[in-house]
């Protein structure tokens, strides 16, 4: 437990008003989700200024908020709780990492350009099989959830975070406040290559988790720029890798669908695709560095349920089998999902794709590359939503695919992507998360 005299010192708080030895519980920076005895932190947004509601979050039963925009207390509230800092980020992550030193616990954090919530979700579910443990919520993995995350720390055995990053330095940072004792880096790819520059960037980016990092790093050695800088990474740290193809310390074999074999052990993935074997991989190596029992870790990742918007399974009540994957996009990611869609048992297969964003430069090239991972799909009807994909279209038009329809944003496109699905079809739903892809599929849904 920590409380309010803990976020003063670690923090260098100044205490407005109230109690410095109240605990500090469950915390929130949004006001309608406070709930009575919750931390409020009042976060400056880019259009807005989270300080400006603190009367609404004590009117609603918070015990103490946080601010750093506050000159004077309303008189009807000084009798709570009101400690002022220079900077509310600053300050939760500050108190996380206070936060995390109090637990002797394992702690793994995953990082990646693609499968970063699945594998969490994947190594949280074999974990609990034996273990009460917290995780990272859908995927709060900036700086600001992961702290959020890490504050929720109660009478847990093990935490799993999940950590993104789209430029230099947000690794170093976060895990210097979640200081890990097991590392996961399930790839890299082209994910916020605009920022980055290189996927030798990328990579350097995602090894910054090294720096926090008190144990080994689990890669994939499949993934072509890790396995050519196999020696280098093995130079930073302790390494295990895991494989299908390239020699690897856990390997799968005998593959058949979702199933393979590990270390003699059979494991069955909840999903029938490359990436999820890889995954599950993970979460093995993951269960036995823990000392989970090869049972459980069986259970664990054949039973593991996925954070909303991440490849969901819907059917419509027209019988339409929709693949929601909405959250966020990669050409990596789309391949992924278009593997799922090919082995889905269906009439047609039809995509919707949106554009990939933070791309900077090479928008154009990874635009025209899922062009030519559509067409390999032989698709039986191609969606296209955004700015970007006018690269795809053209990309299309160039290999003489006709049967494609481009909208310049999700809101034009209802009533005609629910003309063109019939019953028995299978459709894929995938774009960066700013796109809006979800807001169809809700659409199709209700209807």
């Amino acid at each position: 437990m920590i409380y309010v005299k803990d976020l003063i010192e670690v923090c260098n708080g100044k205490l407005l008003c109230g109690d410095i030895n109240l605990p500090l519980n469950n915390f929130s920076k949004d006001t309608r989700l406070i709930n009575k005895d919750d931390v409020y932190i009042g976060i400056k947004g880019e259009s807005f200024d989270g300080n400006k509601f603190y009367k609404d979050a004590l009117d609603k039963g918070a015990s103490v908020c946080i601010l750093d925009n506050i000159d004077e207390v309303d008189d009807k509230y000084k009798d709570k709780t009101i400690v002022k800092v220079e900077d509310t980020i600053k300050a939760i992550g500050l108190l996380a990492k206070y936060k995390r030193s109090l637990y002797n616990i394992p702690v793994v954090a995953v990082t990646g350009s693609v499968g970063k919530t699945s594998t969490k979700d994947m190594i949280a579910a074999v974990l609990s099989t034996e273990y009460k443990v917290l995780k990272t919520e859908a995927n709060y993995n900036n700086h600001i959830g992961l702290p959020l995350t890490i504050l929720k720390l109660t009478d847990e055995d093990i935490l799993v975070v999940e950590m993104g990053m789209n430029h230099f330095g947000e690794l170093s940072y976060l895990t210097d406040i979640a200081r890990p004792t097991i590392g996961v880096i399930t790839n890299v790819g082209t994910a916020h290559i605009g920022n980055l520059g290189s996927r030798e960037n990328i990579m350097k980016a995602k090894l910054e988790i090294i720096e926090g990092l008190n144990g080994p790093l689990i890669i994939n050695n499949d993934n072509d720029i890790m396995h050519n800088n196999l020696d280098y990474i093995k130079s930073l740290n302790k390494v295990i890798t895991i494989g299908i193809d390239n020699k690897s310390d856990y390997m799968a074999k005998d593959i058949n669908n979702s199933t393979f074999i590990v270390e003699n052990n059979k494991i069955t993935s909840p999903i029938n695709n490359t990436a999820f074997i890889y995954n599950s991989l993970v979460a093995y190596v993951v269960g036995k560095l823990c000392n989970i029992s090869i049972p459980n870790i069986q259970k664990g990742i054949k039973t593991n349920e996925f954070t909303s918007n991440r490849l969901e399974f819907k059917k419509t009540k027209n019988g339409v089998t929709i693949i929601d994957d909405t959250y966020n996009s990669s050409l990596d990611a789309i391949k992924s999902s278009l593997e799922i869609l090919e082995k889905e048992p269906s009439k047609r297969k039809i995509a919707v794709v949106g554009d990939i964003l933070e791309v900077g430069d090479y928008n154009k090239e990874i635009h025209e590359n899922i062009g030519k991972l559509l067409l390999e799909n032989k698709l039986d009807i191609i969606v296209t939503i955004g700015t970007d994909t006018k690269y795809t279209d053209k990309y299309l038009e160039e290999n003489n695919y006709t049967n494609y329809y481009h909208f310049n944003n999700e809101s034009e496109s209802h009533e005609k992507i629910k003309e063109l699905l019939h019953e028995g079809d299978a459709v894929l739903f995938k774009g960066s998360h700013a796109i809006k892809l979800g807001n169809i599929v809700k659409y199709l849904m209700e209807e």
